[in-house]
């Protein structure tokens, strides 16, 4: 065969080949690493559906699913899916593994079976040199298990808020405002945590001159301090 039409066989096996995409944590998984992960499922909001995996160094992904909720105008843009790598304090990342270890690496039942309101699913999993499990709740009957539960669901939505600065800036940096007014509120009340996820657009409206001084100020505000 000529070495064109060797590169031309290459070239299709290639294409022909199955397209195999890594999932985040995995690799890290495989070598014995530890990856914690919680996935979040709750079909009646926006998003539907997401992942969030976080390593011991505090690097991490997220991604989401927005499902089949119908659009609410009131709530202006949405974010497209959103697939990307964030970073959450030293300080975050060891109480998350620390919890993993105190709940025996999440083998044990988790759910409370309480008749509480539905709060979404959070499925637990971690991974690493000791061992593997998982479990999943509603609302947990671990106080512990529970309020990580509810932390990870606020460092959720601070990433999925950052995603919806971008949106705006990009398309109606007149609503910002308005974003920024219920960021800074979340993240006083903690509906919003880890802030840190978020740097990179605070940094950007911050600096950005084209918008509302108000947006830039109330961004410096929230932006981490040096240490």
């Amino acid at each position: 065969m000529s070495l064109s039409g060797r590169r031309l066989a290459l070239v299709l096996a290639l294409a022909s080949a199955p397209q195999v995409f890594a999932v985040p944590g995995r690799a890290a998984a495989d070598g014995l690493a530890q990856v914690f992960e919680v996935e979040y499922t709750n079909p009646g909001l926006t998003p539907s559906h997401w992942v969030l995996s976080l390593n011991p160094d505090g690097t991490g992904h997220f991604r989401s699913q927005r499902g089949d909720a119908p659009h609410n105008p009131t709530l202006g843009f949405e974010a497209a899916n959103v697939d990307r790598d964030f970073h959450v304090s030293a300080d975050y990342a060891g109480h998350v593994f620390a919890t993993a270890h105190q709940q025996k690496l999440f083998n044990v039942p988790c759910d409370s079976h309480l008749k509480v309101a539905f709060q979404g699913w959070k499925k637990f999993s971690y991974s690493g040199p000791e061992g593997s499990g998982s479990c999943t709740f509603n609302y947990a009957k671990d106080k512990d298990v529970q309020m990580l539960g509810e932390s990870l669901v606020a460092v959720a939505e601070g990433i999925l808020e950052g995603a919806r600065l971008e949106i705006l800036l990009q398309h109606d940096p007149l609503g910002l405002n308005k974003e920024m007014e219920y960021l800074t509120e979340a993240a006083g009340d903690g509906r919003v945590q880890e802030i840190e996820t978020i740097e990179g657009i605070l940094t950007r409206l911050a600096e950005d001159e084209g918008v509302m001084d108000l947006v830039r100020r109330r961004a410096r505000a929230l932006l981490p301090r040096p240490k």
